[in-house]
Parts: structure tokens; C-alpha cells; sequence
């Protein structure tokens, strides 16, 4: 990597035309699309710079050191940071998936708060901000953490499964009748995306290595609603001591 061009800062014009409108042939309103306010494409509109931080490391090459890179952009932050990599650094590492906040994937640290980038607006942003990877978590590189193999482990620890009293499985047998009330109780408890940022922010996780914090709780809370699982509350209490 080469550190002086790393720690420069880089601009380039955005091209937002792309971004909006209806081309020729195409049905701006076609699966879901719709047209761009005409403030948006106003070519006088005047168009907020920012200024992003990003810590920078990858631990898989002996040549690299943590630095702070400035990048400079006007967009949203999810399209900011995907337009730097195609556009100014492709080594840049972070995770996206849905986009919708409901994978837990693009979380990190967004001006020393753990956060979901995709559901950060830089309108709620100063025009310049940090971000960092999550801490607590295993790094991958840049923005990228293996929150993935801690709730494996994590999961394993605490037996986040129900727990039948056959293991035989029967195909042809009828779901179990459930009551709404309760199906919705422990839906909610089911909307934890995973994401780590309770994890990340929790002082007892940094200072344990083996506490797994509120999302494990959670995932407890779970399974004890669940009439299914014949777990008594003796074993329930000796998941939250392994918690």
C-alpha cells in the first residue's frame, strides 16, 4: 500500500445523473423506481460536501498500519462509500447486503457510535464524520468485521435452538397451534438483525472475552417463550450463567 498516496486527500466530481430521472425506453416507475424530486435534479441545486475518515488496516498484510484516510463526497453514506471504492480506492473493505437494515451487516462505528450505515442519514451528519470498524469483533479489514463466526460460537454456547422432546422428525405431522399474543412476543424477540453494535458498545464485553452479552439474553428470552422447547428453568438459568 502506498502510505503517502493513502493518507492524501482525494476528490472527484460526482456524476449524480445517473442517479435519477427516465431515460429513453426505461419506466421510471417500473419494479418499484421513482423519479427524483425536481429540486434533485436542479443543476443549480447546491450539493453538501463531505468528509470521511476512515480508519484503515488489513490484518492480512504485513506491510499495512492503522492510518486515517480522508475521502471527500457528496452523497448518501451507503452510495459515498460504494462510489470511493469504484471510484477512488477498490482496496477499500466494508459489508453490505440489504440495504434495508435488516441484516445487521454494515454496522460500525459511525463517529464513535456503533451504528447501521445504511440506516444513517448524512443529513444528521456533520459535513465531516469518522468511521471506524466495530470493536470486540475479529477484524477483517478496513470496515469489515467477522461478526458472523462470534454469533456462531456464541449461539452454540447457549443452545439457541429448540429443544424437543423427540428428535424424530415427521414431515406429515401439523405445526403446533400457537396463540397470536405469544407468536408476536417472541417475534419480537426473533427481530435481532445481529448486527454486534450491543456487543460492541458494551464495556463487560471488552473487558470478558467470554461474555456474550445482551444478543445472547435475547436469544434466551427466546426460547423460554417458546412452548415448544421442554428446557426446565434450571437449564434455562445455566444458559444465562454460560451468558
Amino acid at each position: 500500500m502506498n502510505t503517502a498516496a493513502s493518507n492524501a486527500t482525494k476528490e472527484v466530481p460526482i456524476d449524480t445523473s445517473r442517479l435519477g430521472g427516465k431515460a429513453a425506453g426505461d419506466d421510471a416507475h417500473a419494479c418499484g423506481k421513482q423519479p427524483l424530486p425536481a429540486t434533485a435534479r436542479d443543476p443549480n441545486r447546491v450539493h453538501r460536501q463531505l468528509r470521511i475518515n476512515i480508519l484503515r488496516y488489513n490484518p492480512q498484510d504485513p506491510a499495512s498500519v492503522p492510518h486515517v484516510q480522508q475521502f471527500q463526497h457528496g452523497m448518501t453514506l451507503f452510495m459515498a462509500l460504494n462510489e470511493i471504492r469504484e471510484t477512488l480506492d477498490p482496496s477499500l473493505q466494508f459489508d453490505f447486503v440489504c440495504r434495508a437494515g435488516i441484516c445487521g451487516s454494515c454496522a460500525m462505528l459511525i463517529n464513535g457510535k456503533p451504528s447501521l450505515a445504511c440506516r444513517t442519514l448524512t443529513k444528521n451528519l456533520d459535513a465531516e464524520f469518522s468511521l471506524a470498524p466495530l470493536p470486540f469483533f475479529e477484524l477483517i479489514g478496513d470496515l469489515s468485521v467477522n461478526t458472523g463466526k462470534w454469533m456462531r460460537q456464541m449461539s452454540e454456547r447457549v443452545e439457541s435452538w429448540v429443544h424437543l422432546k423427540s428428535h424424530d422428525v415427521d414431515l406429515t405431522r401439523l405445526e403446533e397451534r400457537m396463540d397470536p399474543e405469544l407468536a408476536e412476543k417472541i417475534y419480537e424477540l426473533e427481530r435481532c438483525v445481529e448486527c454486534g453494535c450491543c456487543v460492541a458498545a458494551c464495556g463487560t464485553a471488552r473487558m470478558r472475552p467470554d461474555f456474550v452479552g445482551a444478543v445472547a439474553l435475547g436469544r434466551i428470552a427466546r426460547f423460554k417463550l417458546d412452548p415448544r422447547d421442554t428446557r426446565t428453568d434450571a437449564d434455562f438459568y445455566e444458559a444465562y450463567s454460560a451468558a
